[in-house]
């Protein structure tokens, strides 16, 4: 118990240099992204949404908006695929680099988000927990996670919701770091890169959804 309160020190450490070292010295890049936002598509450069933090606690995350005004109103579980005609021009590229998720580097700093973690989802989607799927609400949620490396749109809502219970449960520096040396990949190589290649031995169910997937965005 206390090693993992230890490490969970040194990892509060880390997202506060993380995020100064993403934030201070890249805002003129910062400034590039909002204009380009706003001369591509009408609507403000940030999206922010209300989503449940650690112990359900809400808070506003951040990130550069990717999509058309009213998009966000989306089916609960449906991910952004990568056709969606909902994202703007100028979002597909923000949404294949990562690059919209920069944003939350204020979460973090202001201790509602860490670097990793399970992803935060909409606030509709706590109606549909069971006492299993809110053990992924005993840790602060990420800019990246275990599911966003292991395959992220093209699992499905269940799977996913077993690798952030996994995350939980299991949570080491360790982990964290080689989690976030598979995001570089994934901003890399693309997400499709990764399905069914997992960096823990999980047993999941639902693997066939990525194959469909998989088909759908190949028509």
């Amino acid at each position: 118990m206390q090693d993992k309160k230890f490490q969970k020190f040194i990892k509060r450490i880390f997202d506060v240099v993380i995020s100064l070292i993403v934030l201070i010295p890249f805002l003129p890049i910062w400034g590039v992204i909002a204009i380009l936002i706003k001369v591509t598509s009408p609507g403000p450069v940030f999206f922010l949404q209300d989503r449940p933090g650690l112990n359900k606690k809400i808070f506003k995350v951040y990130k550069f908006r990717t999509m058309r005004p009213g998009s966000e109103n989306m089916v609960k579980g449906q991910e952004v695929m990568k056709d969606d005609n909902r994202v703007t021009a100028i979002g597909k590229f923000l949404r294949r680099s990562k690059i919209d998720e920069i944003p939350q580097v204020l979460n973090v700093l202001k201790g509602e988000m860490s670097l990793v973690g399970p992803r935060p989802e909409r606030v509709a989607s706590l109606a549909d927990y069971t006492d299993e799927i809110s053990k992924r609400l005993n840790m602060n949620p990420g800019m990246t996670g275990l599911a966003q490396v292991s395959g992220n749109i093209y699992l499905s809502l269940e799977n996913r919701y077993k690798f952030d219970v996994y995350y939980v449960e299991n949570f080491s520096l360790w982990l964290d770091l080689k989690i976030i040396i598979r995001t570089v990949g994934v901003v890399l190589f693309g997400e499709d890169r990764y399905v069914n290649k997992y960096l823990v031995d999980i047993d999941l169910e639902s693997i066939e959804a990525a194959a469909t997937k998989e088909e759908i965005i190949s028509k």
